[in-house]
């Protein structure tokens, strides 16, 4: 018997499917690095923001500080991430060199990973999704913090 579901004309639901086989697919490419995706969209802002503050990487990211301590932390302890202090309660990022070779790593698998879905959508459609995605995030980000 082939089963109905009627959210499958639900936008929500159609974006929520997406994303989970695009995280597979982003999990499945980074596998062998030992990084979450969290993990590694951290290394990326860091890399392209130098000294910037675990605050600052969270709200750029959308990741709350609790959540963000255990990611800073299992960077530095990988070696990826250095610390410094940058005056009396804040702290600068930096990548390690070995995190700057993880970055450069993980931003090739990412293009990969990208360009699989856009040769499978077509670039009309890839563009289109481009255009209309930060509209629905930029919903979000204009609500309050909880």
């Amino acid at each position: 018997m082939t089963l109905t579901n009627s959210l499958e004309s639900r936008l929500g639901y159609q974006l929520r499917r997406a994303s989970a086989v695009m995280m597979a697919d982003l999990s499945r490419e980074l596998s062998d690095l030992d990084l979450r995706p969290a993990e590694v969209t951290t290394l990326l802002v860091i890399a392209e923001n130098p000294d910037c503050s675990q605050t600052e990487v969270g709200q750029a990211l959308a990741i709350k500080r609790a959540n963000m301590v255990p990611i800073i932390s299992r960077l530095m302890e990988r070696g990826l991430v250095d610390r410094r202090r940058l005056d009396g309660r804040s702290h600068a990022l930096s990548l390690t060199d070995e995190g700057r070779k993880t970055a450069d790593d993980a931003v090739a698998r990412i293009e990969r990973h990208e360009s699989r879905f856009t040769k499978l959508l077509g670039s009309p459609d890839a563009d289109a999704l481009f255009r209309c995605l930060p509209v629905i995030r930029a919903v979000r980000d204009a609500e309050p913090d909880e």
